[in-house]
């Protein structure tokens, strides 16, 4: 059999994501064995559903009321559609597990290319590692409240975890994670499957502007700003789909098909999850008193055993419900940490990295880049040493989460806009003219949404409440930027081909 032959044998066996990758200057490393469900079960996963609805929920109830929280839903929903059919185009083009830096470095060009492809990388690789650091503390948070009501509930002596055993149980589930992550991919497909079946089984069990001071602010419509923010930081994470594309069949079309199936599936569940949770409330003032049967610690916590308690007379309920969400933390937690793990291979496979030949390896017979996972989970640990002495731990990574996360978008998503539309490879998924209005719209969409989460969200401003974030940003940022400025600029060219010419010139 000639040269010609057989490349057109294999071509016709070849996956189109494959053929698509190999165009694009990358080899098959990694095992394709995904398909559309597994990998939109892994999306759903990622998405702060009521991973994320559930720990933000107090606040919010409690900056502006029920009706901004409520109506917050519907309006954060209809512009996250924006961001998502524009990342649902980018990913029909580009699949591969680079996703968005990748992105950024082709759609902005030769010159800008480089230093797009870096600032993305870096945002999105912060956003995911802080992503499991939010996951990991609030389920612990909702295992503490799981611990007090079954010894007894704070006004009956129950066991309420210090601080000390609070940090382990947040260190356990990271180490958790990785050591999932290190198997095969299937086996977290397979994980994050049954976590489908248990949201929708949790979803099927489910059942005015307020007034006054909130945590010392007193205009209204900057409570109302800050009691969207759990939508805000609910609604993304549905781009895990375009981090596996290198390892799905068919990614070119099941990669855009899996990030919008995510936001519609998040989009319903999540008003009706919130609708719940606020109809099922006794005593709004009572939710958030330390004496309470919870501590004041867990506001969901404390509307759960008030609906179970009443009815009932007892807290099983609550416990049985407590323990399904905190479910939900542990598949979140741990899609998180392979969508962390496969932009941290990514860009230390484009060197970006520091010591990036460790981090880039890939296990021999599993296919998966163990090294960087565990990365993913030493950094996460260390993140959360704090709660020893802060007690505003979670804002502050939730906070550096959603705008890494979430500001990572936007580099791909500007470029796309700005950029001429003959330099474009469109996939099967095209917008055509439409795409300019509905990157401008995505984009300014993401801009307010990472402002938001640097505002204080206690009045006046003391070290005890203060927002950390933008001082924990800020340093972080400044330290890449130099880092580009003085070095990596020299070396750093985006995203590396690692295909050579073939027996018949192309590449």
């Amino acid at each position: 059999m000639d040269y010609q032959t057989a490349d057109i044998t294999e071509s016709l066996a070849m996956d189109s994501g494959e053929k698509r990758l190999n165009e694009l200057g990358y080899k098959q490393e990694l095992r394709r064995d995904m398909t559309l469900f597994k990998t939109l079960a892994i999306s759903f996963s990622t998405m702060t559903l009521f991973t994320g609805i559930t720990p933000l929920y107090g606040s919010s109830l409690l900056y502006a009321g029920p009706a901004s929280l409520v109506w917050g839903w519907v309006v954060v929903s209809f512009f996250t559609w924006f961001v998502g059919i524009a990342m649902a185009e980018i990913c029909s083009s580009f699949p591969t597990t680079g996703s968005l830096y990748f992105w950024a470095a082709h759609l902005a060009g030769p010159k800008w290319g480089p230093f797009a492809s870096w600032c993305c990388a870096w945002l999105e690789t912060i956003g995911l590692i802080a992503g499991i650091g939010t996951q990991a503390y609030a389920g612990t948070q909702t295992l503490q409240s799981i611990i007090l009501l079954c010894t007894g509930t704070n006004k009956g002596g129950g066991y309420f975890a210090p601080k000390w055993l609070f940090l382990c149980i947040y260190m356990g589930l990271t180490v958790i994670w990785a050591v999932l992550n290190t198997f095969a991919l299937e086996v977290i497909a397979f994980i994050d499957i049954i976590s489908i079946w248990w949201q929708t089984a949790r979803f099927l069990c489910v059942f005015p502007f307020r007034d006054g001071r909130v945590n010392g602010i007193t205009s209204k419509a900057y409570a109302v700003v800050l009691s969207v923010l759990v939508s805000q930081y609910s609604l993304y994470g549905y781009d895990a789909a375009a981090h596996l594309t290198e390892e799905t069949r068919g990614a070119d079309k099941n990669g855009p098909i899996a990030i919008l199936s995510s936001i519609g599936i998040i989009t319903i569940f999540g008003w009706a999850y919130i609708l719940a949770l606020t109809f099922s409330i006794q005593d709004p003032s009572y939710l958030y008193d330390v004496t309470n049967e919870t501590a004041g610690a867990f506001v969901p916590a404390q509307i759960l055993y008030d609906a179970f308690h009443g009815r009932y007379n007892n807290s099983a309920g609550a416990i049985v419900f407590l323990f399904i969400i905190w479910g939900s933390f542990f598949f979140g937690g741990l899609s998180i940490t392979t969508s962390a793990a496969r932009v941290v291979y990514a860009l230390s496979r484009d060197k970006g990295v520091p010591f990036s030949s460790i981090w880039r390896k890939v296990h021999p017979t599993r296919k998966v880049p163990a090294n960087a996972v565990w990365l993913c989970a030493a950094i996460c640990i260390i993140m959360g040493l704090p709660i020893l002495k802060v007690n505003v731990v979670f804002t502050a990574i939730t906070s550096i989460c959603t705008i890494g996360w979430v500001g990572g978008y936007a580099v791909p998503i500007f470029a796309r806009m700005v950029m001429e539309e003959k330099n474009f490879n469109a996939g099967p998924f095209y917008l055509g003219r439409a795409r300019r209005p509905i990157c401008l719209v995505a984009f300014l969409w993401i801009c307010y949404t990472c402002s938001v989460f640097l505002l204080p969200t206690f009045y006046p401003i003391k070290w005890a409440t203060f927002n950390y974030a933008p001082v924990a940003l800020g340093i972080g940022l400044s330290l890449i930027m130099l880092w580009w400025v003085l070095d990596a600029r020299r070396w750093f060219k985006g995203p590396v081909r690692n295909i050579d010419i073939q027996k018949n010139g192309k590449v």
